[in-house]
């Protein structure tokens, strides 16, 4: 049975334990003996989290497992056959759990002690509440530093197969340990990783702060010097608190902070310190410069945004199908080309992006429905799923449509500006179904898309002008030209050379009316300048397609060509009109 597959038959264990410490939790808090350790906003995060790091571990873990058996076979100490007859002995298996739980010790501190490290680990902590489904929340980047810990075993002979089976069970043992609800548990603590010790390791507090960092034993942190007993109130999180539920910058922080102090340091040699150092080093130039807070514990506060009770049930009923829809993907992802894998890990990272940002308010249930439709549009296409892709492509554009008509209604009028921007994307809803047919329709959707772009340049006109920045004018007939050149030499056909000439004009008059809008309103109207990305995202996946169509086959081309094109379509509609709250909806 495959690792992936594993996961899945577990899955189910997973979520009844994080049920009963749920209801247990519940009913402590009704009787004050206790409190409830949920929230269903934390637990969607952490649980995405996990499922993010399952899915992306698909194409990662090639890469551990891939440099482990290479090592393994080119250098291991001792015998293949010799080694593998004693690591398969039921001492064999035993000592390589503990060889794998001492080095996970020393990659878990040093994820704590250099920062580039924590950069990757910083995701499992990053939650303020502490239960079962924190142990799920894990990192999508470790993988890329943390299999050179475990080269020793490779070195020594440890077989793959052992080293695979030894990791399974370290790490599903240490799901138990994230609960509240356990207290001390006397000579066990001595021994082992437990929930009192654990909860030592997530807290912030002075005391506790980079404490008790074994996976099975507790041992090596009383070796090491690490060791801390539990003896006061926990206070969960990290001291660069993250107040987000998007899943892809809860990945990202750290090493996006990184890259800013590295960015800013003056000293080359300081530029390489920052992502060695511990967490919260900063080069002395850059710290004056760029001063933080120091960390407060007392001012630590709960990330709650608050979402109205319909948008939390959305959320996590649209949860409940992303899971499903994982939980398939790791069941057979083993037998799927690399490429597939990437594609649904693109999907249902964008879907559960989209989530977070229900929960956070930043999107409305109707964007959200909007991104899993193009999501699953694009994945479809680029999978040759025919079935799926004729129903969510164009779905994902009546949402479009159905989001864009709701907007103008609730703002109280509708106006020349509301019918120009459904004009655009109706227009482009009929070149969607139109370029879904046979290839004769390719000039029909053609126009289509021309009568969209039309739409568009007078939409972006309204109160600045025509052309308001000549230069971007100038800019993108450029870009137009080299691209219809390039189509021209690659093999355009004659009959087409014309309509694409036409279209090429239009979309790039397109982008320059949309970017001189934003120079125009950059101090007044900022969401411009996403309009603007947009109209360059729509030049981008019309080059694409008209290379894959007329030059030469791209690889994954639909996932390149509706990825961009979707991405246009959406930040054109959200952001072309400032929105109103409109609720959930």
């Amino acid at each position: 049975m495959r690792p992936g597959q594993i996961i899945v038959l577990a899955t189910p264990v997973f979520f009844l334990l994080i049920a009963i410490e749920f209801a247990v939790g519940r009913a402590r808090a009704r009787r004050g003996t206790g409190q409830d350790t949920y929230r269903l906003a934390d637990t969607v995060n952490s649980l995405g989290l996990g499922i993010l790091s399952q899915i992306s571990a698909v194409l990662t873990g090639l890469l551990r497992i891939g440099i482990y058996t290479a090592v393994y076979s080119a250098v291991a100490l001792f015998p293949q056959e010799a080694a593998k007859e004693f690591w398969t002995t039921w001492y064999g298996w035993l000592l390589a759990l503990l060889f794998y739980d001492f080095c996970y010790y020393w990659l878990h501190r040093m994820g704590h002690e250099s920062a580039v490290l924590w950069a990757a680990h910083v995701v499992h902590h990053q939650s303020q509440h502490y239960n079962l489904s924190t142990a799920l929340r894990q990192t999508s980047s470790g993988a890329l530093l943390g299999w050179i810990f475990y080269m020793p075993m490779a070195v020594a002979g440890v077989p793959p197969v052992v080293f695979a089976v030894v990791s399974l069970v370290d790490l599903l043992y240490q799901f138990w340990v994230h609960t509240e609800q356990v207290g001390k548990l006397g000579w066990f603590d001595r021994w082992f990783c437990s929930p009192s010790n654990h909860r030592v390791h997530h807290a912030v507090n002075d005391r506790y702060l980079d404490r008790n960092y074994g996976g099975i034993l507790i041992v090596w942190d009383r070796m090491f010097g690490t060791f801390r007993e539990e003896d006061e109130r926990c206070v969960y999180g990290t001291r660069g608190e993250l107040r987000s539920w998007d899943p892809l910058w809860a990945n990202a922080e750290v090493y996006s902070a990184l890259a800013k102090d590295s960015w800013h340091a003056r000293s080359w040699a300081d530029k390489l310190r920052v992502w060695f150092k511990p967490p919260g080093w900063r080069p002395a130039d850059v710290a004056a410069r760029f001063p933080k807070p120091a960390f407060d514990i007392a001012k630590v506060t709960r990330y709650e945004p608050a979402v109205s009770p319909g948008v939390q049930w959305f959320a996590g009923v649209q949860f409940v199908l992303l899971i499903g829809f994982a939980v398939v993907f790791l069941w057979f992802s083993d037998e799927m080309p690399l490429a597939k894998s990437a594609v649904w890990l693109a999907a249902l990272t964008a879907m559960l992006w989209a989530i977070g940002g229900a929960l956070q308010g930043r999107l409305t249930v109707t964007e959200v429905l909007l991104v899993e439709a193009a999501a699953l549009a694009t994945a479809s296409a680029a999978l040759g799923i025919g079935w799926l892709h004729f129903v969510f492509k164009p779905l994902a554009l009546s949402i479009a449509i159905f989001f864009a008509a709701r907007r103008a209604m609730a703002a109280g009028t509708v106006t020349g500006f509301d019918g120009l921007l459904l004009a655009g994307l109706v227009a482009s809803l009929a070149g969607d179904v139109l370029l879904m047919g046979p290839n004769r329709m390719f000039v029909p959707g053609l126009v289509c898309f021309l009568l969209a772009h039309l739409a568009y340049i007078a939409l972006f006109r309204i109160g600045v002008g025509m052309f308001p920045r000549r230069g971007a004018l100038v800019a993108t007939l450029l870009i137009g030209a080299g691209m219809y050149a390039f189509l021209w030499q690659g093999g355009l056909p004659a009959a087409l050379r014309i309509p694409v000439g036409a279209y090429v004009v239009v979309i790039a008059c397109m982008a320059a009316q949309a970017i001189g809008r934003a120079a125009v309103l950059r101090d007044t109207d900022p969401s411009a300048a996403w309009v603007a990305v947009g109209s360059c995202f729509f030049m981008l996946s019309d080059s694409l397609l008209a290379t894959n169509q007329f030059v030469s086959p791209l690889p994954l081309a639909p996932l390149w060509v509706l990825s961009t094109y979707y991405a246009a379509q959406m930040l054109i509609v959200r952001h072309a009109r400032p929105s109103r709250k409109t609720g959930g909806s």
